[in-house]
């Protein structure tokens, strides 16, 4: 077959897009697919959600980091740092992703309803497909372990190193709402798709997305930039720790685990 884009009655695409569909085809396999209008918007838009939650994250990070600046410059270490207006920060990023969600389903279901025709028998995969038991299990123990090493900063003597431990812990749970919010849309917003080949890109990019979220960067980082050569020596000994066996887990997970193509190709043989 041609790799030459169809006519599709879905949203216009650029040539750069088309292009960027195409190469994103033959990444994961599909060479006989072509890239149509449709997929090439789809991951046009998928892109600049997912560039914009990285800001959302990094301002995260920052607003966490000036909270924790309190912590140092107060002169009477009894006094909390501003932890109301870090929660209020929180939860505007909050909404943020929250709006970000509804915009990308918004360009979903204004490409569905430009589709001359639907898949025949579409398909809404559930977390063990799309996530999958291993990086499930991988995301919840790093949550885990995250919040017990911030916990045990947190009954360390020093009040600077507790109220530092309580500006990360809010900073843990705003970044895991957020992450929750992603997947909570990777999982039940509804399959945009015409033919076969688009249905498994569909779930190609579910699977994707899936596991970019489960890749801890926020667990990982805001704990060591916020708490690493503050909190004793055996804290910094267990983070260190915790950081390298939690990055051994991921890259095995990266060689162990089906591809995303192979996970879609499964979803599909099943149908």
């Amino acid at each position: 077959m041609t790799r030459d884009p169809l006519p599709d009655a879905g949203p216009s695409a650029r040539t750069t897009d088309l292009r960027l569909a195409g190469a994103w085809l033959t990444r994961h396999g599909l060479t006989d697919a072509r890239p149509t209008p449709l997929l090439a918007s789809r991951l046009a838009v998928r892109e600049r959600a997912r560039l914009a939650t990285y800001l959302i994250l990094a301002a995260l990070i920052i607003v966490s980091a000036l909270a924790a600046v309190s912590a140092f410059g107060n002169p009477q270490p009894h006094r909390p740092p501003p932890l109301l207006a870090l929660t209020a920060a929180v939860a505007g990023l909050l909404l943020a992703q929250l709006l970000l969600v509804r915009w990308i389903r918004h360009v979903d279901q204004r490409a569905a309803a430009t589709l001359s025709r639907r898949a025949a028998h579409p398909i809404q995969p559930g977390w063990r497909t799309v996530l999958g038991r291993p990086y499930a299990v991988f995301a919840a123990t790093t949550f885990v372990g995250a919040m017990v090493l911030t916990a045990s900063a947190m009954a360390v003597a020093d009040p600077t190193v507790r109220q530092l431990a309580v500006v990360v812990l809010i900073g843990l749970l705003g970044a895991t709402a957020i992450t929750a919010l992603q997947l909570r849309h990777l999982l039940r917003h509804p399959v945009v798709a015409q033919d076969e080949e688009s249905l498994t890109a569909d779930v190609i990019m579910r699977v994707e997305d899936a596991r970019e979220l489960a890749t801890p960067n926020v667990q990982w980082s805001l704990p060591m930039v916020l708490l690493f050569g503050t909190a004793p020596t055996w804290w910094g000994a267990t983070a260190i720790t915790y950081l390298i066996l939690g990055m051994i887990a991921l890259i095995a997970l990266r060689f162990r685990t089906p591809s995303c193509a192979t996970v879609a190709r499964q979803v599909m043989s099943v149908r």
